[in-house]
């Protein structure tokens, strides 16, 4: 896979699905990209979307959906669980292959000009993209979320973006780009309606509260419409080989359990890297010394 490089913008849209499948089809028709992976949620009001390519292409069909979202999603009206910028809340660029991070920083940065001069967008620059320390965690930069922003955009410095005016979009607010290691979003759904119980879990297991280090987390009520609400611990692994999937399934269970509940299931987001996967099968199995050329297709494309 040399030269690729994955892109996974997130929009502030997970209810009106004629909305993403507008943004889903102006990202595809870009030459060179191919679209792997789109799913929404209704309680977060979010949806992801999942494309690779060189760099051109994907900076193409970024921009591409970019300009859709803007023309499609009015921040003004959106609510929902998960925190927030702008239209596109979040676009990293994620190295493929023969990619390095190095690449993704400066694609990161020359597109967050871009489409801050082409679209009259504030952009932020996070992760190993950031040009300021203050702003390599997305958390920091979505404090009091799309509302902060757009209030303090002008007038507090901290505020003040990497790109862009000093004003938010009329429709999109603004945007956070950057560059990172593959991520997991991944979500465990508590047997129980108890949002508390959540949100406990998820402050104890955050790094940011001292818990599992590379760990992503809050509480949310799972909305479901014609069924039993759920609690769920939404998460960001963004650095399975520190904590992997089958650890933090193994700490959320105990702690779920020591509460008086359990894991009803789990979602996984979007697309994970094939050795995530594999450590969750290892785990589950108790196998040792198992690797990824015990896999068969994984051995067969090895040796073409």
């Amino acid at each position: 896979m040399p030269g690729l490089i994955e892109c996974v913008p997130n929009f502030s849209e997970g209810r009106r699905l004629e909305v993403i499948e507008e943004i889903v089809r102006a990202i595809g028709q870009i030459d060179g990209v191919s679209v792997l992976d789109h799913s929404s949620d209704s309680t977060h009001n979010r949806s992801v979307v999942t494309f690779a390519g060189a760099a051109e292409p994907v900076v193409r069909a970024a921009t591409a959906g970019v300009g859709r979202a803007l023309e499609l999603i009015d921040m003004e009206e959106h609510q929902g669980a998960h925190p927030r910028i702008g239209a596109v809340d979040v676009i990293p660029f994620v190295p493929l292959g023969g990619t390095t991070l190095e690449e993704c920083v400066d694609l990161a940065r020359r597109f967050g000009e871009l489409i801050a001069q082409r679209f009259e967008l504030p952009v932020y620059l996070y992760g190993a993209a950031a040009l300021r320390p203050e702003r390599t965690r997305l958390a920091d930069i979505r404090r009091g979320q799309y509302e902060a922003i757009r209030d303090e955009i002008g007038t507090v410095p901290e505020r003040f973006p990497d790109f862009g005016p000093h004003r938010t979009h009329p429709r999109g607010g603004a945007v956070a780009v950057g560059a990172r290691k593959p991520l997991i979003a991944f979500n465990i759904n508590l047997a129980t309606d108890d949002v508390a119980i959540a949100r406990r879990i998820a402050t104890t297991i955050r790094e940011s509260s001292g818990g599992m280090p590379a760990v992503q987390a809050m509480g949310v009520l799972l909305e479901r419409p014609g069924g039993r609400d759920l609690a769920q611990v939404s998460m960001n692994l963004v650095d399975w080989e520190r904590t992997g999937i089958a650890a933090v399934v193994r700490e959320v269970r105990r702690m779920a359990r020591d509460a008086g509940t359990d894991i009803d299931h789990c979602e996984l987001i979007g697309l994970a890297p094939t050795g995530a996967l594999l450590e969750v099968a290892a785990d589950t199995l108790g196998l040792r010394d198992f690797t990824a050329d015990q896999a068969l297709e994984l051995r067969l494309a090895r040796d073409r």
